[in-house]
């Protein structure tokens, strides 16, 4: 080779100016459905909204290279098509479609020659194995101290401390639940007020401000139980609205509540539930008409999918709470009421699975409220023994109930917790 060469990936004789990697990255991310890429290039494809197709140069020289990269590891929902414009593609004309469609993908394009083409030299998936930040922070909201229906809220912190009351948002009521969606935000929805049962929702920020009221969907209804899927997703289950009810609805990682999905459970208002193993969901316990209290539960899948009813484990109840806590996809569901109220509790591992009955730690007692702090632990405060109550436990990262301590701000039963923020 002849001349003088620097950082010359191609191997060309004569002046080569020096180049970073050899390539040039366009730094304007690609989020359409097609772009026209070119040799010496490097692009960020993003296909969080769409599929796109790559469309190569039509004509090309030995050497000539392209790399494509995942930017938002997205490619497992919507693919990439590479067009090779007139060109073989590893020996196969342009009549044959060539997709990759695996989240984390990079691709190292080379052009060889007519014969075959262009030839991937490298396709590889980048290994990319951090959790998902998890929830630092609660709030507890609405609920009826036996005067009437609330809509006072008590932020919780990352180290389980719950703030004094704050004026809440919206109309006053009860038996409402919130779920987490979004990774860091969450929704309130239901419950009964002086005007009879809602579907009223309000959307809480990831600092803990609650919306205004706006109009919820599906079923008005009360007694509802909630909890996070799919890690971003939410989904309501059951409740009363002038007869007891099963449907689901489905929450999106945006915060919107979809409409009612016929059940497939036992009807019933008064269950628990909790996420677990990292994706799912479970509803359990319960009270209807017919049956009285219940130790019926339901899985959902990663997807929003409620399997049917299995025989749950222990003490029939209803108005228990449940909560995720530890690292493991593990749950706790503690307190409730069958011939009475009771501080049972029962932890649930991460396939689901409710373990037996334990003698619960702290007053016994219904209508708590309970949700994720911390990273990786729970709280549950609130409720009604002969009144209202405002204390809580709290649950540490091994799923040990705390004595009760005094909690903070108005006493009162039927309320909602939630989780918020990623941020401690």
């Amino acid at each position: 080779m002849s001349g003088l060469v620097k950082d010359n990936v191609f191997g060309s004789s004569g002046t080569v100016a020096a180049a970073a990697g050899g390539l040039s990255w366009d730094t304007a991310v690609v989020t359409g459905s097609t772009v026209t890429v070119e040799a010496a290039n490097g692009y960020f494809i993003n296909t969080t909204s769409n599929a796109c197709t790559i469309t190569l140069p039509s004509a090309a020289e030995a050497g000539d290279q392209i790399i494509l990269i995942d930017y938002l590891r997205t490619w497992g929902d919507n693919a990439i098509t590479i067009d090779s414009n007139g060109l073989t593609f590893q020996g196969d004309s342009d009549a044959f479609t060539v997709d990759y469609d695996t989240a984390g993908q990079s691709i190292n394009l080379v052009y060889a020659d007519s014969t075959k083409g262009w030839i991937p030299t490298s396709d590889i998936t980048n290994a990319f194995d951090h959790g998902d930040p998890p929830t630092q922070k609660a709030v507890f909201a609405y609920g009826q101290n036996g005067s009437g229906y609330l809509n006072t809220k008590n932020l919780v912190n990352s180290s389980g401390v719950i703030a004094s009351d704050a004026t809440g948002t919206g109309e006053t009521r009860d038996g409402c639940a919130i779920v987490t969606y979004g990774g860091d935000k969450a929704i309130n929805a239901y419950g009964y007020h002086s005007d009879g049962n809602s579907n009223e929702r309000n959307l809480i920020t990831n600092v803990g401000v609650i919306g205004a009221d706006t109009s919820g969907a599906g079923t008005v209804r009360t007694q509802i139980a909630a909890s996070m899927y799919g890690k971003d997703k939410g989904i309501y289950f059951g409740g009363d609205g002038g007869g007891y009810w099963g449907m689901t609805n489905l929450v999106t990682n945006a915060g919107v509540i979809g409409t009612d999905v016929t059940a497939t459970g036992k009807v019933r208002r008064g269950s628990c539930g909790a996420s677990y193993g990292g994706d799912k969901a479970f509803f359990a316990y319960g009270f209807n008409s017919t049956d009285g209290n219940v130790n019926t539960k339901n899985l959902v899948s990663n997807v929003g999918v409620m399997a049917s009813d299995a025989s749950g484990v222990g003490d029939v109840r209803s108005v228990c709470r449940a909560a995720e806590y530890g690292s493991g996809g593990t749950a706790m569901l503690a307190y409730g009421r069958d011939s009475g109220v009771i501080s049972l509790s029962n932890l649930v591992n991460n396939v689901g699975v409710i373990a037996a009955d334990v003698t619960g730690v702290g007053t016994a007692r219904e209508q708590p409220a309970a949700a994720r702090y911390g990273g990786d632990k729970a709280v549950f405060a609130y409720g009604l023994i002969s009144g209202v109550t405002n204390l809580k436990n709290l649950v540490n990262s091994s799923g040990v109930v705390a004595a009760d301590v005094t909690g903070v701000g108005t006493a009162r039963n039927g309320l909602a917790c939630g989780g918020f923020s990623s941020s401690a």
